[in-house]
């Protein structure tokens, strides 16, 4: 599917040896990555991602699973640098969004599927600052979470995108996020509205 939507695929592997080989090998500029492998099914797949990106910082990884994982949407969240995604596999039948959201991973950005969002919002305990968000800053805030422009934000709440950028100003306002030349404040607040922040 992926050489059917112009993608040179430089590597198929099916072990999480292989994979993470291959990684390092290939560099590529995204990496399509099933969380269980061989040999033990378990998270492989998932962990070669994670160590490959250790040796190779923003490394894109779009990881497919099965099932909602918290604690792997977690771990592959934990280091802050996006260009990390997470969805059910299901998701592979919509080919336009699936390919918009390896592109999106691809350019560096975040994609979380709705159901992760979800399940890690239902088992977490907001913080404080979290609590000073309206309804509105929330909702803007989720959907940057699914990695989401200023403009599908806009279109999908059917507000203006300038509402939108004013709705992000006020979200990093008061989730304490001044302007960073070395953070990028949009990761961060997804990570606070998650609480996998460090």
């Amino acid at each position: 599917m992926l050489q059917a939507y112009d993608f040179e695929v430089v590597a198929a592997v099916d072990t999480g040896p292989d994979l993470l080989q291959a990684l390092l090998t290939e560099r590529p500029d995204v990496a399509v990555v099933d969380v269980r492998l061989p040999p033990t099914f378990t998270d492989e797949g998932l962990q070669a991602a994670l160590e490959a990106r250790r040796q190779i910082p923003g490394l894109p990884v779009l990881v497919l699973s099965q099932y909602v994982e918290q604690l792997y949407a977690k771990e592959l969240l934990a280091d802050g640098s996006g260009a990390i995604g997470y969805l059910l596999k299901d998701r592979v039948f919509d080919p336009d969004e699936f390919v918009a959201t390896v592109h999106r991973v691809a350019a560096g950005g975040t994609a979380l599927d709705p159901q992760v969002i979800a399940m890690l919002v239902s088992n977490t305990e907001r913080t404080k600052p979290l609590e000073r968000l309206t309804p509105r800053e929330r909702e803007v805030l989720e959907l940057m979470a699914e990695g989401r422009s200023n403009g599908a934000i806009a279109e999908r709440m059917v507000i203006t995108e300038r509402a939108v950028k004013k709705h992000t100003a006020n979200i990093f306002l008061k989730l304490d996020l001044p302007p960073s030349e070395e953070d990028h404040r949009r990761v961060l607040a997804v990570l606070a509205f998650l609480q996998v922040a460090p």
